[in-house]
């Protein structure tokens, strides 16, 4: 699946060929650099090994993913000057967005550790179409938690399926009498009410949706007093930064799931450069 996903990025810039790689007439071997301009989380490398071997480029050292850069060097590569220009940009978009996202994630889960040591920072489905194998990795190399992958995963009940079918214990029912065994069911809520409702009809994971601080201690004081906090999983989401993050961990959830983590993550600056 991982080729075909290049292959078809790729596709993008090369499908009616590189013009101007084309003025490059007589090919020789290459040495090239890919290096950062700016601290970060690394990631994309396992990715690129792949692109890069596709076009039978090698490459001869590299830092590894997950770990945290400095400026300089991060991946060092040999091969044909013509395959390295036209894989160029592939290249560098593949590591700058899934080291974006790494970065980002990284400083999500410091910070909210730093007051929840058990907390996970989870990753949501808001992301662009076809990168999110590549995203979800950059979250999980960083610390995250990749939360569903794709729709089947789990069952997650939104406000859009109650409102579809009219009532959240209805919703649960079916989801229980329906699912195997092995999937857990999480329900969406926006008050402590539903809260304890979804709790009580046994759900795995209870979502405080958009809930001002103050309402998230309520509910979970009041699924401590019903002896419930211990069956299930809370996460927080909505409206989750980084200034916020380390407010909403104190409270005691279990999960905070970050949409900003995938789609708005600011690509860390990376370059490449011919050196020999």
């Amino acid at each position: 699946m991982l080729r075909d996903r290049l292959r078809y990025f790729l596709q993008e810039d090369l499908s009616f060929g590189d013009t101007t790689t084309e003025l490059v007439v007589e090919p020789r071997q290459a040495e090239a650099v890919v290096f950062l301009r700016e601290d970060g989380v690394v990631a994309g490398i396992a990715e690129a090994r792949e692109l890069l071997e596709m076009y039978e480029i090698q490459v001869t050292d590299a830092v590894e993913d997950g770990s945290k850069a400095s400026p300089g060097p991060i991946l060092r590569m040999k091969g044909l000057n013509r395959s390295i220009l036209m894989v160029e940009r592939t290249l560098l978009n593949l590591i700058a967005r899934m080291s974006g996202v790494a970065t980002l994630t990284s400083e999500f889960v410091e910070v909210a550790r730093a007051v929840n040591p058990n907390v996970r920072i989870a990753a949501t489905r808001k992301t662009g179409p076809g990168l999110r194998w590549f995203d979800k990795r950059a979250v999980a190399l960083a610390g995250g938690d990749t939360h569903r992958l794709a729709l089947h995963d789990s069952i997650l009940i939104k406000n859009n399926h109650v409102a579809a079918v009219g009532d959240i214990l209805v919703c649960i029912e079916r989801a229980k009498s329906g699912a195997s065994f092995m999937k857990r069911i999480e329900v969406e809520v926006g008050n402590c009410e539903d809260a304890l409702r979804a709790a009580r009809a046994g759900v795995d994971v209870v979502m405080l949706d958009n809930m001002p601080i103050s309402e998230m201690k309520r509910t979970l004081a009041a699924l401590e007093r019903e002896g419930l906090r211990e069956k299930v999983l809370v996460e927080a989401s909505g409206n989750i930064t980084l200034d916020n993050v380390c407010e909403i961990a104190a409270t005691g959830v279990d999960v905070i799931s970050v949409g900003a983590l995938t789609h708005s993550p600011k690509s860390l600056d990376v370059a490449l450069r011919i050196v020999g």
